[in-house]
């Protein structure tokens, strides 16, 4: 019996690893035909289905073959696509480039679309960012208050309602943004009630309730006999909590920050209400901007082609990017922890 538990378990901890690679495999292939005509500069670049011209040869290295053209057949129509008539000289080459009529030159140079992730990458650094700087103070009050200051009768039916805040689906937090609580704050900060400010307050209010349970569970592992000796010495309770708790649950509630931070970077339905969906960078905390779970769900159902390939290479920098952040901070943090 413990073997088969024990093949059980290795097969469970090897799906997951090959579910992981095939993904990874897998938004590398989609993506692949993005990465092979945008490259790097895909990471810096603001521009998002502009059309710009192609790039061609410089005219001087033009102008000889033209000229030797049209000295050659001079009113001739070649299959090149060059007439010369008597108003002036109209080009007109596979390529569609007209030149000439009788108030000047027109110029119809071919051009293609680029795409460029820049502005949905900050939007969605920054946004995570705003919503832990306000989400970690108040979780760690809530959590320490359920633990260490309530009183059972308050904290039991306190705590059961912190964890059902947990269980809202995102786009009620998503709706609740958009109609009141963005106007709110534009009412108090200025701007726009569609922002970067009001999406990473919403994405805040979110993993509050993740965060404030797990470090509060955190919290209660700490043995009674370790805060019973700190008291007995003379110790107040805000030096038992800040000497003794926390650093006892250090691990539990650097772990409950990055749950946290991996929801925020990855939440779309209630950020996609509220952060204005522009591809443009904020030039405040108070504009309108965009993220990359928010251009994934909205540009998807009608992308195809290159457009396509290039919200896959978004999908493959979000997953670079929660990946490397979520195992930094957990083996730099936690080791440290110890």
């Amino acid at each position: 019996m413990e073997k088969i538990f024990a093949r059980l378990s290795q097969i469970s901890a090897s799906l997951v690893f090959v579910v992981l690679v095939s993904t990874l495999v897998t938004l590398y292939i989609s993506a692949k035909p993005a990465i092979e005509e945008f490259g790097a500069k895909f990471l810096i670049d603001a521009r998002w289905g502009v059309d710009v011209p192609v790039e061609t040869p410089s005219s001087s290295d033009q102008k000889p073959a033209q000229q030797a053209s049209q000295s050659s057949a001079p009113d001739a129509h070649l299959d090149g696509g060059i007439n010369v008539g008597d108003d002036g000289v109209n080009v007109d080459d596979d390529d569609g480039v007209n030149v000439g009529d009788d108030d000047g030159v027109i110029s119809n140079s071919p051009t293609k679309e680029v795409f460029g992730g820049a502005v949905a990458i900050v939007g969605t650094v920054f946004s995570t960012i705003i919503a832990l700087l306000f989400a970690v103070p108040l979780a760690m009050g809530i959590a320490i208050f359920l633990s260490e200051i309530a009183a059972p009768a308050i904290s039991k039916p306190v705590g059961v309602a912190i964890e059902l805040l947990a269980a809202i689906p995102s786009i009620i937090y998503g709706m609740w943004g958009l109609f009141y609580f963005g106007p709110f704050i534009a009412s108090i900060f200025g701007g726009h009630s569609v922002s970067l400010l009001v999406a990473g307050l919403v994405l805040g209010v979110m993993v509050i309730p993740f965060m404030a349970a797990l470090s509060r569970d955190a919290i209660n592992t700490t043995p009674d006999v370790l805060k019973e000796a700190a008291y007995a010495v003379g110790a107040t309770k805000f030096e038992v909590i800040k000497d003794v708790v926390f650093p006892y649950a250090k691990a539990g509630i650097i772990g409950s920050i990055i749950i946290s931070l991996g929801r925020a970077l990855g939440e779309t339905m209630a950020v996609a209400f509220v952060i204005g969906g522009v591809f443009e960078f904020a030039k405040s905390v108070t504009d309108p901007t965009n993220s990359i779970p928010v251009v994934l769900a909205n540009n998807f159902s009608e992308s195809s082609g290159l457009s396509l390939a290039s919200l896959f290479y978004l999908s493959l920098i979000l997953f670079v990017v929660s990946f490397i952040v979520i195992f930094t901070a957990k083996h730099y943090f936690l080791r440290r922890g110890k």
